[in-house]
């Protein structure tokens, strides 16, 4: 039995709009991003904050995955994001929730590669609407010993991720960003979650239709 994810106990869940504006800036909490199609894709608002390193290592979204293995970024992460306090979109309990039933099924230790989980809307390698901003897709470099770097390696993997993980998108092999295929791109799609302790307005209910 799968364990569900929760909301993190050590971390605060803040309002993207609310925090200053260099990392406002960075994030765009509530913008828009164009997916491949052209489609306009809504960033998320809410964010749990991340007071320092050691808090991601602490902190348990699944029985096999801590925060830490999905928020490594290098130095082509935005600069305001580099430093503590970070923030990741609350879906990321969605996708560690998907990462543990991938897990259970191959039986090893499933491994995310740097920049292979959530990437700000400003990150380098970041063009359009990828679901990295959304803290909902992983790369996933290796499983257990065996390095995911040639096509029959990844195809393999990709066909029990497609099984076990109905409406998870899985990119075929051979289309990714400069056909790079070295990883099996994993993501549960543009979800925004809003947790119920997320902060908001104060509900004011609109003028009833026959006072229009």
């Amino acid at each position: 039995m799968v364990e569900m994810a929760t909301a993190p106990a050590l971390l605060r869940i803040v309002d993207g709009r609310r925090l200053e504006k260099r990392v406002r800036d960075a994030l765009d909490p509530g913008g828009f991003l164009a997916d491949p199609e052209g489609r306009a894709r809504q960033l998320p608002r809410f964010f749990y904050e991340i007071s320092t390193w050691e808090d991601a290592v602490n902190t348990k979204l699944a029985p096999n995955f801590h925060l830490w293995e999905l928020v490594q970024t290098d130095v082509r992460e935005a600069g305001p994001l580099r430093a503590f306090p970070r923030y990741v979109p609350c879906a990321v309990t969605l996708l560690a929730f998907a990462l543990q039933r991938f897990r259970d099924r191959v039986g090893a230790t499933v491994h995310v590669a740097a920049n292979g989980g959530y990437r700000s809307p400003r990150h380098a390698l970041t063009h359009g609407a990828s679901t990295h901003c959304w803290a909902t897709a992983a790369n996933i470099y290796r499983i257990g010993n065996t390095y995911l770097d040639d096509q029959e390696v990844v195809e393999r993997y990709a066909e029990i991720a497609r099984d076990v993980l109905p409406g998870v998108w899985v990119q075929p092999y051979g289309t990714g960003p400069g056909d790079v295929d070295d990883h099996l791109h994993l993501d549960v799609g543009y979800v925004i979650s809003i947790p119920r302790d997320a902060p908001g307005e104060r509900y004011h209910p609109k003028l009833e239709w026959g006072a229009l």
